[in-house]
């Protein structure tokens, strides 16, 4: 419970105690109250636009402020400061600093995809350069603000008072121009936002004219004339066509935009990619920053340079690492670092009728568009008849006195009371009378009599008209048609401003690998790997690991040459793969860092083997019980630290040993620990991408020792600890040759002792 303080003097006639009255409130009531009442009050006034107008109230009290400064498209300029005061005093009691940021948006035409404002000074630049103080820059209304506000004064829509009572000031523009989607909109309000991106004015009239045509038309049919946005700063849309139907169709989605590229020769096998347009809403220098900052980071080798040539227009030259490199691999290393690529989200979260908000669909937006344009028609048209009636009214008067002229005027020389004296002679009205009263004495020519007879027939025949309006729909829709089809005109692909800037096209098919690789700098590498599991890349191919340092009571235990761009494949005894990025190796200056930090290796395994990724070849994959398969290496790749499991262990058993199947490989020979020598067909193993695997050969003691894959035609190869090398073909090898899962024999003579091919 809280406390509320009721001051000295609230007026309730109890003699006012001097300390005020102190009442208890809920505080979590109060909180709830006042809270609710600031969400409605942002959403309602300040963040959501309206679905009518498509604007929100900062931008129409600027419009309506514009249009009452008479600031027309053909008149002359005002200063900012001007019109930002007068927005700020008679409408909206906000800061004058956010009241013109709102008004140097509308009059970007970066940022509007057709402005409502027409500047004049600095008001920014597509590169975020801020605008000049309003005292400074000048503006007045363009064609398509004096679309927005087209017949406000003819009742078109409701007025309500403004904060103070003092004025009053539209609920919604009269919006003869689709404005919602044409110029797109964004705000964060309370609980909810909304993002609107910008369309083209040609397509949104093609669509509504669908609409009024047949309104069952379907979202499907909609987007066949609203492919896509259409932004002011161009670009190229690479969202599947799906995608973008179901963003209509539900009203949020996304759109990943790309800048416009073209690939500009030199000369001599030398070329740059000239970068013409970049995405909706990108500052350019901070984008030349950061293209600059990767390359210097070397995180873009395949870039060489990057400069911005940019006068009034678009102009980024990226240069080349060499005259090899592929400009499509180039710019999607590029797309995936910088915002050359953006998604641009869409969420039509608006002011449905100006009241409820919602999210609505390409065709539920256009149809409540349509309906204000109607509603809007039969206002005016009544408000035309309403004129209409009046000056028929007095145009009636003035043809009884026209006919009636001598009388008339002795009337009015000789009595005291004309007016009443006229209304009685002539059952005329109180507005007629006066007409009469207050004509001048030169419109009693003949001639004034016959423009008034015309000008009645021609009021009467244009009342007839709009009764039949409004007695219509049918005839409502066709001349809503007629208005939209004129907007469409002036805005259509053949003119400067209505021509489409952002097109379509599918993104290229370049492999994730490949542009992995395309990120990363390609250099040699050599990977050492201790027997306690730590890992570490040397710069260079070293010959000579025996010098390494390691932790005190570890060593060496593998160590290979590599280079930055490959894939690495981890195995370890408990029969799971990880693959690992050579590039984020850690440097070869300490001692490393342990494998484990880098995948999620269970604490009871450890590494068996690693080497880099060759996606065409083939692994025999042996467990210590001697089992085993051929596993196709471009099965092992992990996604995740995770890391994939492959071969599937018994309780006791775990992965002893993974070989390289050769090409051409026909027959395996193995060896256990109980020192018995097997060869037999390959075929005979089974290959799969993940198993327990088929019995290589049998043991009463001891486990595999090694096993080694070869082609019968060149026989066995095995190599002495003192660096003697033996080879044996089939026939020689004639008594040790058998089935798999086989016991085997003693190992010909010269077979190493150590029970390995390789020392």
């Amino acid at each position: 419970m809280g406390n509320r303080v009721i001051p000295p003097g609230d007026g309730d006639g109890d003699g006012d105690k001097p300390g005020g009255e102190v009442l208890p409130v809920n505080l979590r009531e109060a909180l709830e109250e006042r809270y609710l009442a600031y969400a409605l009050s942002t959403i309602m006034h300040r963040a959501l636009p309206d679905v009518r107008d498509g604007l929100k109230p900062v931008h129409r009290r600027l419009l309506y402020a514009m249009r009452a400064l008479r600031l027309d498209p053909g008149s002359g300029f005002k200063k900012c400061a001007r019109v930002v005061g007068d927005v700020i005093g008679k409408f909206h009691p906000h800061g004058d600093q956010a009241v013109y940021d709102a008004m140097v948006r509308l009059a970007q035409d970066f940022a509007q995809r057709y402005p409502l404002v027409d500047g004049q000074g600095n008001f920014g630049n597509i590169d975020g350069d801020n605008p000049a103080a309003m005292r400074y820059t000048e503006a007045r209304l363009t064609e398509v603000a004096a679309l927005l506000l087209e017949g406000i004064d003819e009742d078109a829509v409701d007025f309500r008072p403004t904060y103070d009572g003092s004025e009053e000031e539209p609920v919604v523009l009269p919006g003869a121009f689709p404005n919602l989607l044409a110029n797109g909109s964004s705000g964060i309000a309370v609980g909810m936002a909304t993002s609107i991106p910008p369309h083209n004015a040609f397509e949104i009239c093609q669509a509504a004219l669908t609409l009024i045509g047949r309104p069952e038309a379907t979202v499907e049919e909609l987007v066949e004339l609203v492919p896509g946005p259409d932004f002011p700063t161009g670009g190229v849309i690479v969202e599947s066509r799906a995608s973008i139907l179901e963003s209509y169709r539900t009203g949020r989605g996304a759109f990943r935009v790309r800048a416009r590229w073209t690939t500009e020769d030199l000369g001599r096998g030398t070329w740059v990619v000239v970068i013409t347009e970049i995405p909706y809403q990108v500052a350019k220098s901070r984008l030349i920053e950061k293209l600059a900052e990767l390359v210097n980071e070397r995180k873009l080798p395949l870039v060489d340079d990057v400069r911005d040539e940019s006068a009034e227009d678009v102009r980024i030259v990226i240069v080349p690492k060499s005259r090899n490199v592929e400009p499509g691999l180039m710019m999607e290393s590029i797309f995936r670092l910088t915002e050359l690529e953006s998604r641009i989200p869409l969420n039509m979260n608006v002011l449905s009728g100006g009241l409820v908000p919602k999210v609505m669909g390409l065709k539920d937006v256009v149809r409540e568009w349509l309906d204000h344009r109607k509603d809007v028609l039969v206002r005016r048209s009544r408000h035309r008849l309403g004129v209409i009636e009046k000056r028929l009214e007095i145009l009636g008067g003035l043809l009884i006195a026209y006919l009636n002229i001598d009388e008339v005027i002795r009337i009015i020389r000789e009595e005291d009371e004309p007016k009443q004296v006229l209304m009685a002679r002539f059952s005329l009205t109180d507005v007629q009378a006066n007409a009469i009263l207050d004509m001048r004495l030169r419109n009693l020519r003949k001639l004034e009599e016959f423009e008034i007879r015309k000008e009645h027939e021609d009021l009467t025949r244009e009342a007839a008209q709009i009764r039949e309006l409004l007695a219509s729909d049918v005839l409502q829709w066709k001349l809503v048609a007629h208005e939209i089809r004129d907007v469409a005109k002036t805005f259509g692909p053949e003119t400067k401003l209505g021509r489409r800037r952002t097109t379509f096209a599918e993104a290229p098919g370049h492999a994730h690998e490949d542009i992995n690789q395309a990120m990363i700098e390609r250099e040699p590498i050599t990977v050492v790997v201790s027997e306690k599991g730590w890992i570490r890349a040397l710069k260079g191919h070293a010959d000579d690991l025996a010098r390494l340092e390691f932790k005190q009571g570890d060593k060496l235990k593998i160590g290979f040459k590599a280079e930055t761009t490959d894939k690495l494949v981890l195995f370890t005894t408990g029969g799971r793969v990880f693959t690992l990025d050579a590039s984020k190796l850690p440097g070869g200056r300490g001692h490393g860092e342990p494998i484990r930090i880098q995948v999620d290796m269970d604490q009871d395994q450890d590494v068996l083997d690693i080497f880099v990724h060759r996606p065409d070849r083939k692994l025999l994959v042996a467990t210590r019980e001697g089992k085993g398969f051929v596993l196709p290496e471009a099965e092992v790749v992990a996604q995740t630290r995770k890391g994939r499991q492959v071969v599937n262990l018994g309780a006791k058993d775990e992965v002893r040993l993974v070989r390289p199947v050769p090409p051409g490989a026909t027959h395996v020979a193995v060896i256990g620990d109980n020192r018995k020598f097997l060869v037999f067909p390959l075929d005979q193993v089974a290959e799969m991408a993940r198993g327990s695997g088929v019995r290589l050969q049998r043991y009463k003691d001891g486990g595999i020792a090694d096993l080694k894959c070869f082609a019968g035609a060149q026989g066995l190869t095995w190599t002495t600890s003192g660096g003697s090398t033996f080879t044996r073909s089939l026939d020689e090898l004639k008594e040790w040759l058998g089935n798999r899962a086989d016991t085997g024999r003693l190992p010909p003579r010269g077979f190493p002792a150590t029970n390995r091919f390789d020392p």
